[in-house]
This record gives structure tokens, sequence and C-alpha cells, in this order.
């Protein structure tokens, strides 16, 4: 999660124009001189700058080359989720600390997410600001995967002792396991940067649900490689092993639609933005009015919001996540005074903590809820391969026990694809579920579907079993992208119109920053799965105790949803 932020002070602070604006059928104008305050020229031609001005409409086609990078992107993440663990496993990692390679990349996130996010506002590149930044990131992804799932291979060529072959392949792999990590995180902001720049408003809702569409995509077809069998095959042989034969799929995959991305929709360099838009400060540009605002703020205009409130709101809501979320996240590109100070961990943590009681609840239920969920996707097919199938990840290579181990992981990525599949459908029932259940009970039930079919798969475990049950994994998936965002989105709406009812002023609480502190909630759970899952598999002496985690965290969630979270009609 990358908050895009705007310091309006170290900027030279342009004029104001006459402005005409027509009220209930009467103009008004107002102008402002030169030097005025900050708070005095939030409608400026610097604005447009940050994409106040209406971008031209994009095609279908344009907008679906700009998504692919989705595709790719959650290729890799199927990749990883489905082979990091068997990989460190294989190559002689402890069980005890095989949980902390996922520690590292959110600890990273929460220090440089936002110097990034910043950095890439106010790159002069002439290739646009946010293009240099997945250049960069893409790179590293790329450069990560060939370390993990290379690393062993290389190293077992280069090292002939074998306890010193061992170590330097556990920190090559972990290396690229972390970078690629870091990196496919990173890039989600930049990528959703780029489409709000390039894209008006109409746009970003289709650009956003093809996102959401190729994501699916991608990591239904990132599972499916993974479960197929490339060792025997002619590519195997060809290429040494099925590791190697997953990374050619994932690398020509991630390196074609990041190219396609890149050049799928110009994008306009900063410093060429503001010559033009210094140059066409006395044409009648027209501020877009449902992006006026700062960073999940409401207009700071009282009359301007009475406009507004006289027209009603045509958009089509949407219901998912992307576009509850990002569609908020978007108003972070323009001047005003909460978008002026850089949002850091800490300006985070005092939102968390100022934020009203249904929020904080609703980040904590958010919290047990991707807690549970990563306790159960990423050893899932560790899961399989040594509990369902009895496999062993220790054995020798060329051993019955390592293949065996090998084969549950393939059966495991098939219940991974299960489970994108069945993820994408249940999206699409819960819009039928909502006008007779509400949000908090879709809510609800998808943890306690999720805390029910994790158990019965610890408690029995079974081939077949497992396989059907993966389906309630994507009831989960699906419930944990879209409910809680739309539940914010309801708690906002009650809250314009309860300031509508007493005719106060507009509240300078941002939804943006509700968001943020939601989003952060998923980084929070793969610290506390990566810093404390491990040393738990350790203390049980089986990975059985993996799903059962997830199934008890899940029904505390069920619990905590029942009690605690506030549902408006």
């Amino acid at each position: 999660m990358t908050v895009l932020s705007e310091d309006q002070s170290a900027r030279p602070q342009p004029c104001r124009i006459a402005e005409t604006r027509k009220l209930d059928g009467t103009l008004h104008q107002s102008s402002t001189d030169c030097g005025g305050s900050k708070d005095d020229y939030m409608d400026s031609g610097e604005g447009a700058v940050f994409g106040a001005v209406e971008p031209p409409k994009r095609s279908r086609g344009r907008l679906i080359l700009h998504g692919l990078v989705m595709f790719g992107r959650e290729f890799c993440y199927a990749v990883e989720a489905a082979f990091v663990t068997p990989v460190l496993l294989s190559v002689g990692l402890p069980r005890s600390l095989y949980s902390l390679v996922w520690l590292i990349s959110p600890i990273l996130g929460f220090l440089l997410q936002p110097i990034i996010g910043s950095a890439s506002d106010y790159c002069r590149s002439r290739w646009g600001r946010r293009r240099p930044y997945i250049l960069a990131l893409g790179i590293l992804m790329l450069v990560g995967l060939t370390l993990f799932l290379n690393g062993d291979a290389v190293i077992s060529a280069l090292v002939s002792d074998r306890s010193l072959r061992s170590i330097w392949a556990i920190v090559v792999v972990m290396v690229g396991v972390v970078l690629f990590d870091f990196s496919a995180d990173f890039i989600d902001g930049p990528i959703k940067a780029y489409l709000f720049d390039v894209c008006s408003h109409q746009d970003k809702e289709r650009g956003l649900h093809y996102h959401a569409l190729l994501t699916g995509l991608g990591g239904a077809f990132g599972y499916l490689v993974g479960a197929m069998d490339w060792g025997h095959s002619l590519l195997g042989r060809l290429l040494g092993s099925e590791y190697q034969v997953i990374f050619f799929f994932s690398a020509l995959t991630w390196g074609i639609f990041l190219s396609v991305h890149l050049f799928s929709i110009p994008e306009e360099p900063l410093c060429k933005a503001r010559s033009s838009t210094d140059a066409s400060a006395t044409s009648a540009l027209r501020p877009l009015s449902s992006h006026s605002n700062g960073y999940g703020t409401l207009s700071k205009d009282p009359a301007g919001t009475a406009a507004r409130a006289s027209i009603p709101d045509i958009r089509p809501r949407s219901f998912s996540a992307l576009g509850e979320a990002n569609s908020v996240t978007s108003s972070a590109k323009q001047p005003n005074k909460e978008a002026q100070k850089r949002m850091t961990f800490r300006s985070l943590t005092k939102a968390f903590i100022s934020m009203p009681n249904h929020y904080r609840h609703l980040c904590v239920s958010h919290l047990l809820g991707w807690t549970a969920f990563l306790c159960n996707m990423l050893f899932f097919t560790d899961f399989m391969g040594q509990i369902i199938y009895k496999g062993n990840p220790y054995a020798e290579h060329n051993s019955t026990a390592y293949a065996v181990y090998e084969r549950g992981v393939e059966v495991g990525c098939w219940g991974l694809c299960i489970n994108a599949v069945s993820s994408a459908l249940y999206s699409y029932v819960q819009r039928f579920l909502l006008p007779y259940i509400g949000l908090k009970a879709l809510y609800f039930m998808g943890y306690f579907m999720f805390g029910l079919g994790t158990s019965l798969i610890g408690l029995f475990p079974d081939i077949v079993a497992t396989l059907i049950l993966c389906s309630v994994f994507g009831v989960m998936s699906s419930t944990l992208y879209t409910i809680p965002f739309n539940l914010i989105a309801e708690y906002k709406r009650e809250e314009e119109e309860q300031l509508k009812l007493r005719g106060g002023k507009d509240t300078e609480r941002g939804t943006g920053v509700d968001c943020a502190a939601l989003t952060c909630m998923v980084q929070l759970a793969q610290i506390i799965v990566g810093a404390g899952l491990g040393a738990l598999v350790n203390m049980a002496g089986s990975v059985v105790v993996v799903v059962l985690s997830a199934s008890t965290v899940s029904l505390l969630g069920c619990i905590f949803i029942a009690l605690f979270i506030r549902y408006v009609d």
C-alpha cells in the first residue's frame, strides 16, 4: 500500500484566476490575489498537475493492456505462495525458522512505503512519474524470482562442500524471497497511481474492474502451472528440473506483461505537466468536482458542497475492494492541508488511536481475518506434502519420500487454484446475497465458513475432502477483499448524512486514512504469522498446527464480528 502525498509548501504558490460557478441558478464569481494562503488555492491551476483536469477517455483495449501487469504479478505471487515453503525446506532451512522469511518484507514496508510513494509523486523523469518506479520494482521482482527458484541449482553447481553449499543455498533463496515479496508488494501502489494519473473517473472504475478480473485469472493460472508435473516432461529434462520450468513460465509471463503495461497508456512527465498547466491557467479548465478534495477528505467548500448535494450521485457503487478503496485513494493527488503531511507509520498509528470505535473494531477483525488466512495460505502446499501425502521435504532429492512430498505440493497447487476460482465466483454470489442478509452477515459467514473448513481439513486430513474444502478459502479471500472496505464506505455515507442533517461543518477525518489503516492490518498480520508460526510448528512437531491455528483465529474473528462490528442498515 503506497500512500500518495504532496508537500505543497515546497513549491511556489500560483496565482488564482477569476472563477465563475453556478450555484442554484445564480452565478457567483470569486478571485484571489497572488500570495494567498495555502487554503485559498485549492482549485488553482497547480491542481491540474496532479490530475485535477479530466484526462481523455481511454479505450477498453488500452485499459486491458494496462491491467495485464496485474495478471503477471498475481501469476508470480501464486508461484511464490505455492513453492516458497517447499523450496526453503528442500535447501535445509530448519522448521523453526521457515516462517521468518515472511517477517522481513512487511517490516520494510512499514518503513519505506511512504518514502517511495512520496518520491514517485515528485519524479521528474521524461518517462513520467510512475513508470520509472514500476520498471525498477519489476526488475527487482524478476531478480528475486530468479534467486528464489534457481538459487539452489546455481549454488549446487558452484559450491562442492555439502555443509557450505546448504548455508549458501539458504541465504540465496531467502534473499530472493524477500526481494521478490518486497518488490511485488510495493509495485501495486505505483501501478494504481499510474492508472489514476492517466484516466478519467469513469475509466478508473473500468480500469480497476479489469485489474481485479486479471488478478484473479493470474492467480488461477499461476497455481495451475505449479500443479503440473514438469519434472518428467520434455521441458523439465531440457531445463533441469520443475523449478526451472516454473521459473521459465513466470519470467516470460512477467516480462511480457510488464512491458505491455509500461507502453499501454502514455504518461505525461511532471515538468511538462507543470508548464502546460501554467500556460493554460487563463483558460476555462474545469476542475473535477469529485476529486477536488484532499486525501480521503470531504469538500472544504461549503458552497460547493451545497451545489453538489443538489446533484444526485450517478456513479454506480462498486462492490469490489479495489473499487471502494482505490477510488478514495485517487484523491491523494490533490493538494490540500491533509495531503501536505507525509503519511508515515507514526501518523497511521496516531490515526488508528484517534479513530472512532467502530473503525477500530473493523481494523481488529480485519487483522484476525488476515492472520487466519495467511496462516493457511502461506503453508498450505507444505501441509499437503507432509500431512496429506506423508512426504519428507528434508529427504534426498532423488528419494521416494521427497518425490511423494513434491506430489503433495503439486496437488496443493490444484487446491489453491480451486481457491482462486471460487473467490471469483463468490464475489458475484455476494451481490445476490447482499440485499437479503446484509454486509455484517456476509462478513460473519465468510469467517465462519473458513474456520469450519480449515478445522475439518486439520482434524480429518483426506485428499478429496481437502480439495473440496479448498473452495472455502476463496470465500474467505473474497470476503477480506470486499466487505471491510464496503463497511467503511457505509460508515462514511452515514457520517455525511448526519452532517447534512445537523448542518455542521465537514469532518476532517478522511476515508483514505481509514483505508490506509485497514490495509496496514494485512502487513501486521504477515508480521504476526512470520514471527510466531515457525515457533508454534516447532513446539507442536507437526505442520497440522498451521491449519488448526488458522481455524482457531478465524472462529475468534466470528465471535468478534458478532459482538463488536457495527452494521449500518
